[in-house]
């Protein structure tokens, strides 16, 4: 019955081709596009669905767009959403692994997103900002907040994460906040997703160490899978946290099969494409497969993308259900207030951290600020949709570059 959901995904390919910004710009652009516009899901279970998502491994924008999905249409759309979502990102990254050179040499394209990071800042600043007024109700939940974003800004590492999430959720079970009374049915808890991670898992591992020790032919493409698979069931953090296992697996080896520089270079470009920050792995498994050919180049593409994307859809899948279930008792649902607020804090630690990132100093330091806020004003005070902003940004960069080559000033 998907096609009742055919505006639903069409809403989500076109977020898919805008969502600049990495996790920290997705949640803005969630907050625009999924709670205000088309009110899928409340701010609160975005905020749910967020930090729920954090506790996993994988990619947590990935993982929260397709519970939004999961909401509305269960699995199946869930995993619908998800093939919409990865895909314009992961065939940009994957055309890129054969035209690294021309793209990177091109000034204009690069130029078309100057403005695109600052304008992430502004979707961050406004998601926080209309988070807070849901989920920031009392003194104790700023007090949350503040802290959350204080630990965050003084403490980058992936595991500050999940460790404030535990954190906050300690300290709001002090509250005497009481369960409303509601009778909801159990959710069905599916047991045949964390035996299919478990097996894919020990498989994978079997058959890349046998396609190394007896030198098969195109053993290389066993090993991607298993090292992609790996990558996605244990690494928290996001792509941040994905770069360092990459560099180490593939290129900080006696045999390096991607150099450090390719590798770089990808991250680098990743960071230009909408869509989630692991579609970088399409481009590393088509680097690591270009001695074999075109054909297998693809092959290379899609099964590192495969490979990082199924563990974390398996175990969500498993874990959810489980999680619906449990927060429906006095603990976790008193948890789930400081919980919220938490991520809050986070979520303005994210647009502080990445503004630092992109304006280190001087004068693109003030066009930055100019540029994020005409971007929260715009989203805050008018009806313009999120794919316009990012249109119109990108159109700006162009139009800029243009001017500085042909009107040189003297």
């Amino acid at each position: 019955m998907l096609h009742r959901h055919i505006p639903f995904l069409k809403t989500v390919f076109v977020y898919a081709v805008t969502a600049f910004g990495g996790p920290q710009g997705h949640i803005g652009m969630m907050a625009k596009t999924f709670v205000q516009r088309r009110k899928d899901v409340t701010e609160d279970e975005l905020l749910e669905y967020n930090a729920f998502c954090q506790m996993l491994p994988g990619p947590s924008s990935t993982q929260t767009v397709m519970l939004i999905a999961l909401k509305r249409g269960g699995i199946p759309l869930a995993v619908v959403t998800l093939l919409l979502w990865i895909l314009p990102a992961c065939v940009i990254m994957g055309a890129f692994s054969f035209f690294m050179a021309d793209v990177r040499s091109n000034d204009g394209i690069t130029a078309m997103f100057a403005f695109i990071r600052p304008m992430s800042v502004g979707f961050v600043c406004f998601a926080a900002t209309k988070m807070m007024g849901s989920s920031v109700k009392h003194i104790s939940t700023t007090c949350i907040m503040i802290g959350g974003f204080l630990v965050t800004i003084l403490f980058r590492s992936p595991w500050v994460f999940p460790i404030l999430l535990v954190l906050s959720g300690t300290v709001s079970n002090f509250s005497n906040r009481r369960i409303p009374d509601s009778q909801v049915k159990p959710k069905k808890i599916h047991w045949s997703n964390l035996w299919l991670f478990g097996s894919l898992f020990v498989l994978a591992g079997i058959l890349s160490e046998t396609a190394r020790t007896d030198q098969w032919l195109h053993g290389r493409i066993f090993n991607i899978f298993e090292n992609f698979y790996r990558f996605g069931s244990i690494v928290f953090g996001g792509g941040q946290a994905l770069m360092p296992m990459m560099l180490f697996q593939f290129s900080n080896t006696a045999a390096p099969v991607v150099d450090a520089q390719t590798l770089m270079t990808g991250y680098g470009v990743v960071q230009a494409v909408p869509g989630p920050v692991f579609s970088v792995c399409s481009f590393v498994g088509g680097e690591a497969m270009t001695a074999y050919g075109p054909i297998w180049q693809v092959v290379g593409c899609l099964t590192a993308t495969v490979a990082v994307f199924l563990p974390s859809t398996l175990l969500l899948f498993f874990f959810f259900p489980i999680y619906q279930n449990l927060k429906h008792h006095v603990i976790i649902f008193r948890a789930l207030e400081g919980i919220n607020a938490v991520i809050v804090g986070i979520i303005w630690a994210s647009g502080v951290v990445l503004f630092q990132a992109i304006s280190p100093s001087g004068t693109a330091q003030w066009g930055n600020i100019v540029v994020v806020g005409i971007t929260f004003c715009v989203l805050m005070f008018t009806r313009i949709r999120a794919p316009f902003i990012v249109l119109g940004w990108l159109l700006m960069g162009l139009v800029s570059h243009e001017w500085l080559v042909h009107f040189k000033p003297f």
